[in-house]
């Protein structure tokens, strides 16, 4: 019987350090304690987005400084007519360039969905009388992770200026495990990806809480590690075998 126990605690000390070692292994982005995080400069949260290559936009062209939009309103048969915009949609591609109608192709990448619009107005202008503009980019997105350790959000950015926090509420808020001490703001700017700590766990945080998310940001909160529950669910199944092998081992040892 002491052997059977000693095999036992043998066991279930290899079956221990065997299941630490898938403990948290859903965690993401983990930083060191050295690790330098960017300033998050709150000043620039006016930002605007800029069309960048491989941006999907659509384009809208009404003559007139747009009165066809306005139309509507003048008679009671124009009130009955809908205005509908084609739903086309064009690729901005590595270059930066767009193939429009009429007018070919376009270079856009830098510019602000404004610019564009300006830009585009005096292009339009040499066959259209007072072109007016309606741009949009329809793949401006984020992926938020809440804090889960397993779960993601790709929140798609309607508005021009979503906040961090809007983004977060958007997806569910933050997890149960998420930490809200250490949410981690992931950008591309240029060739190089910049990472910024934000602590939103205290009324200061709110400073940072209105900073608006640009297309292509990972938001990550950090989850809290959950060790306990994972070493459970881990040993569970080698609990189940052990236990159903003492049963055998008993039942054999009292028949005898």
């Amino acid at each position: 019987m002491l052997s059977m126990l000693r095999v036992l605690g043998i066991v279930i000390g290899l079956s221990v350090a065997l299941a630490s070692c898938t403990i948290n292994k859903n965690l993401m982005f983990k930083t060191d304690r050295e690790f330098a995080f960017n300033q998050l400069n709150v000043d620039s949260s006016n930002t605007e987005y800029r069309i960048a290559p491989n941006d999907f936009i659509t384009v809208s062209v009404f003559t007139n400084d747009g009165n066809l939009l306005m139309e509507n309103t003048t008679t009671s048969a124009d009130r009955s007519r809908v205005i509908t915009i084609p739903d086309y949609y064009y690729q901005v591609d590595v270059k930066g360039e767009v193939d429009l109608p009429i007018v070919g192709v376009q270079n856009l990448s830098g510019m602000t969905i404004i610019e564009a619009q300006r830009y585009l107005q005096d292009i339009y202008s040499v066959q259209y009388n007072k072109p007016y503009i309606i741009l949009r980019v329809i793949n401006r997105r984020i992926m938020v992770f809440p804090g889960s350790g397993g779960e993601a959000r790709v929140i798609p950015l309607v508005n021009s200026n979503v906040s961090l926090i809007e983004a977060i509420a958007l997806a569910g808020g933050v997890d149960l495990r998420g930490n809200a001490s250490r949410v981690k703001l992931i950008r591309t700017v240029g060739e190089k990806q910049e990472v910024y700590l934000i602590d939103l766990s205290t009324i200061e945080g709110i400073q940072y809480a209105h900073f608006p998310v640009q297309a292509g940001d990972i938001v990550y909160v950090e989850p809290t590690p959950d060790i306990g529950q994972e070493i459970l669910r881990d040993l569970q199944p080698i609990f189940q075998i052990l236990a159903s092998t003492i049963l055998i081992y008993v039942v054999f040892t009292q028949q005898r």
